[in-house]
């Protein structure tokens, strides 16, 4: 069964990599519009989260209009991955800009040997997947991230094998701690952190768009740890199958010689996500449960 799912999985990435990008992307507006239909467990999610957060500036209307945006978006953004990821630089440069490398490529300015280790908190905005693509702009990098593996065998080895395709470096955040921390310890590494989702216990609780939700401190935490600048990182959607990656300005870790408080510097990084998602609300992942509770969490909402 393994062996089939795979053999199906391969010929359908084949297909969808055989048409033009901008065709994938019609193909998968479409495909969206249909799950927000069909999917209604993530469709309640995503109206819940809209209206909880924008119900009183927007009316029910508008809510269930980006609410099925979103869903477009998705369709475009999953289906377009694929086909991204099999594109060169040179085929994807018409439909791909990063901006604010010079931001990054500042850190490269550094007495020691090779430039020094930086930390991007990204999250899941517009065709994610290019966010592995940031060293064909900073080459002076070597970019990483993790990932959670799949619980099916023959998708998880797809996911990887399209994902390798990038140069980028991939650690799976259950298993490869180690890994992770011994590839920390050298230099040139940007390592990227999806940082948008509900974590799980031991994170903090911090305000994200009006209301508190808990917070992954890991992108913090390794920043303070092994002495990275830190910035963010927004893939926008900018027309059909076209996309913009902005580089923050860096979030200061530090006071001095003093390490500023996690909380402080994870609730910059939720400002940096929040401006992102008011420039383009239907931009972002609005079908996960970000605001749910989560055991052991403590609150370090500030206090002014």
């Amino acid at each position: 069964m393994d062996t089939l799912l795979y053999g199906v999985a391969r010929s359908l990435i084949a297909l969808v990599q055989a048409l033009p990008l901008r065709v994938v992307a019609r193909i998968g507006r479409v495909g969206g519009a249909c799950a927000f239909w069909l999917d209604g467990r993530h469709r309640r999610v995503a109206l819940r989260n809209l209206t909880m957060c924008y119900g009183k500036e927007w009316s029910a209307a508008k809510i269930r209009a980006v609410a099925k945006e979103t869903y477009r978006r998705l369709g475009e953004n999953y289906l377009c991955a694929i086909k991204t990821a099999a594109m060169t630089s040179e085929e994807l440069k018409p439909h791909f800009k990063f901006v604010g490398a010079e931001k990054i490529l500042a850190h490269t300015i550094n007495p020691k040997p090779g430039p020094k280790n930086c930390m991007v908190a990204v999250g899941h905005f517009g065709n994610f997947e290019l966010y592995a693509r940031f060293q064909e702009y900073v080459p002076a990098y070597q970019c990483a991230g993790t990932y959670r593996a799949l619980n099916q065998p023959a998708l998880n080895r797809l996911m990887l094998w399209l994902r390798s395709k990038s140069g980028c470096r991939f650690f799976e955040r259950r298993s490869e701690a180690d890994a992770l921390k011994a590839c920390m310890a050298s230099t040139g590494l940007m390592m990227g952190l999806m940082v948008d989702q509900h974590a799980s216990v031991g994170s903090i609780r911090l305000p994200f768009l009006g209301h508190e939700c808990s917070v992954n401190t890991a992108t913090a935490v390794l920043a303070l740890r092994y002495h990275c600048p830190l910035h963010t990182g927004i893939c926008y959607r900018t027309g059909l199958a076209q996309w913009q990656i902005e580089a923050g300005d860096e979030i200061p870790t530090r006071n001095g010689d003093h390490p500023r408080a996690v909380a402080d510097i994870m609730t910059d990084v939720n400002r940096a996500l929040e401006q992102a998602i008011q420039r383009d609300p239907a931009n972002w992942f609005w079908v996960h449960n970000r605001w749910k509770p989560a055991k052991g969490a403590v609150s370090q909402a500030p206090k002014s």
